[in-house]
């Protein structure tokens, strides 16, 4: 932090007029306790810099003659919540992100002898593009499988038998009912691993369960976002869970500072509290953000793991983004409670789709669009509105569309389609 904040007042406008509209210095941090005096920045604020100073923004350290020298890659926040913001990543940037990538898969178990196959596109995917840059880290073998359907990839693994899929957790439901309409099995395959990123996952019993069980393999998952410099801040613990023990997803608390804090007054939240997870990056050149909002609700603790591992852990791992919050006639809910719903009721299909409409009288309503083998089954229907009232306290319609008709995609699902301002 002694380094970082004087670095982020030097090199960064936006750091530097924030500062001073604080009355605040460097000197006045000296460590982890001063943190809390810090206000948390939140995407907002970043939106609104970059509209002001474009194309890159203020917040940025990286001027156009670093870019120019050292220059890696840019990458783009996904911008659904506004402006997209730029991020331009320097080599030294890509050494750091390879070395924590390739700690955190070495803790999950990723060993020699192992191959990768990347099932992504590359372009806007953080997530992909660390992943590989570890791999040759850690020297193991990866298949890029950009600009391929999912066919084709099915191929891949069929043929040249990879050990680990990385993928979005919606892209391997995907992949595996790929593989069973080819007429493959793929618990039976050479897959031992599935390595997900850029969806809530872990923190989700029944789409872990489903996962797991669909492809006989074991889901673990990177954890970080594309503004805090996007290397791997939380990874799955290895250890198996003990009876009722829920997992575990363990932080870089060495590069990063990790915190909860109130959604409503963004204070500090204490141990063992849930909160939303801010991020202060300390081993970024390009990107070493001060107390960023990331936004997913998480809890930390500090107790030793069963594993070992001391570092802070988030208990249930991490879902529900801020950022996603649908607010439906006065009543707040996540797509994931949505999620745990449907995947409460056996023989649904892995798709599914939020509507949010305003009828004619001007009430605000939601249908969730699900898949199920008998589309006319109104018992079912019933039975996922029930799981959907008891979750989230209200009243959805449900209706069904055959199998394997929604949208898929290789990347983050869109599975909100808000239509009221239309």
């Amino acid at each position: 932090m002694r380094a970082v904040i004087p670095f982020l007042y030097e090199n960064s406008p936006f750091y530097r007029a924030r500062f001073d509209r604080l009355g605040q210095t460097p000197a006045n941090d000296r460590g982890v306790e001063d943190l809390e005096k810090w206000p948390v920045i939140d995407k907002s604020e970043m939106m609104e810099d970059v509209s002001q100073f474009p194309p890159w923004g203020n917040y940025t350290t990286v001027t156009d003659e670093i870019w120019g020298q050292r220059g890696w890659m840019l990458f783009s926040s996904s911008g659904s919540t506004g402006t997209p913001r730029p991020f331009r990543y320097t080599h030294v940037d890509r050494v750091q992100w390879a070395w924590a990538n390739a700690r955190g898969m070495h803790a999950i178990g990723f060993r020699k002898g192992e191959s990768a196959f990347i099932m992504s596109g590359y372009g806007p995917h953080v997530f992909a593009w660390g992943v590989q840059v570890a791999l040759e880290t850690l020297d193991l073998p990866c298949i890029p499988g950009g600009g391929m359907d999912a066919k084709a990839r099915a191929n891949i693994i069929l043929r040249f038998k990879p050990t680990i899929l990385v993928c979005t957790p919606s892209y391997a439901l995907h992949m595996a009912r790929v593989m069973q309409s080819l007429g493959y099995d793929p618990a039976q395959s050479s897959v031992c691993t599935i390595l997900v990123g850029g969806e809530p996952a872990m923190g989700i019993d029944a789409t872990r369960t489903r996962i797991e069980n669909l492809w006989g393999a074991r889901l673990v998952e990177f954890y970080g976002c594309t503004e805090v410099s996007p290397h791997v801040g939380g990874y799955s613990c290895s250890a198996v869970p003990r009876k009722g023990e829920p997992v575990s997803t363990h932080l870089m608390e060495d590069i990063q500072i990790w915190e909860t804090v109130d959604p409503e007054t963004r204070k500090t939240t204490a141990p063992g509290t849930r909160g939303l997870t801010v991020c202060t990056s300390l081993n970024s050149e390009s990107s070493p953000q001060l107390r960023f909002l990331v936004g997913d609700y998480a809890t930390l603790t500090h107790e030793r793991c069963t594993c070992g591992r001391t570092h802070a852990r988030a208990r249930g791992s991490f879902a529900g983004r801020s950022d996603d919050l649908i607010n439906l006639r006065g009543i707040k809910m996540y797509p994931v409670q949505v999620e745990e719903a449907v995947r409460a009721v056996p023989g649904i299909g892995d798709e599914y789709e939020i509507v949010l409409m305003r009828d004619t009288a001007g009430l605000d309503i939601m249908t969730i669009v699900c898949e199920h083998g008998d589309h006319t089954d109104g018992v079912i229907a019933n039975r996922v509105a029930d799981e959907i009232r008891i979750r989230c306290e209200i009243r959805a319609d449900v209706v069904f569309n055959p199998m394997g008709t929604l949208p898929k995609t290789e990347f983050k699902a869109k599975r909100v389609r808000d239509m009221r301002g239309t």
